[in-house]
């Protein structure tokens, strides 16, 4: 079964759409103020209280810092932490001397070497992404190569979700695509997860 991710969540609204639809996880941007998605830790605090325990939240961070990643893990904030950043080896190295808790890691995929760098990852999950929040696919069909279990993010609608369902990814992110006007629209993330769900039966 093929898990899914709505991502950049920013208000009470989205919340109470996942707690009805209910993903295996949600998503929340926190200090990148280059995406329009962004919040501040406090704000994710205040919708964290809210969501229901059966949907995980997921803190999306860019270059951050590792105590500030680690002390939202630990605070119970977030339950993963999806680097989506340059963040290298000894970043996760040490983030690992600061928290127990899941560590994902995003890649943006431009050529075969960022695939590379994805396998050799010491992340507990791998994401594969074309960038960071731009709504853009990637050429899926160089997926098959990749020896190790990976979600797919980027781009993913309706229109492209049949192609995304025939890969091996585990996981589906998707955000832009079920927004309406840069809001999250319950009725296509209804339709989105139906879709999932429908087919993985």
């Amino acid at each position: 079964m093929k898990k899914i991710k709505i991502c950049g969540l920013t208000r009470p609204e989205d919340i109470e759409t996942v707690n009805l639809l209910k993903p295996e996880y949600c998503g929340f941007v926190i200090n990148f103020p280059k995406s329009k998605r962004n919040l501040i830790p406090e704000q994710v605090k205040l919708l964290r209280r809210e969501l229901n325990p059966s949907v995980i939240p997921v803190g999306v961070f860019v270059n951050q810092p590792p105590e500030l990643v680690a002390e939202l893990l630990n605070q119970g904030v977030v339950s993963i932490a999806q680097l989506h950043g340059q963040e290298t080896e000894e970043y996760l190295t040490t983030l690992r001397s600061l928290t127990v808790q899941p560590i994902w890691q995003a890649f943006q995929v431009k050529t075969g070497e960022e695939l590379q760098l994805a396998a050799r990852s010491t992340a507990d999950f791998i994401l594969l992404d074309a960038g960071q929040g731009e709504g853009i696919t990637f050429d899926w069909s160089c997926l098959e190569s990749l020896d190790r279990p990976f979600g797919l993010a980027g781009g993913l609608k309706e229109d492209n979700l049949p192609l995304a369902l025939r890969t091996r990814a585990e996981l589906l992110d998707v955000s832009g695509g079920v927004e309406t006007e840069g809001y999250k629209d319950p009725e296509k993330i209804e339709r989105f997860i139906s879709m999932v769900r429908r087919e993985e039966r």
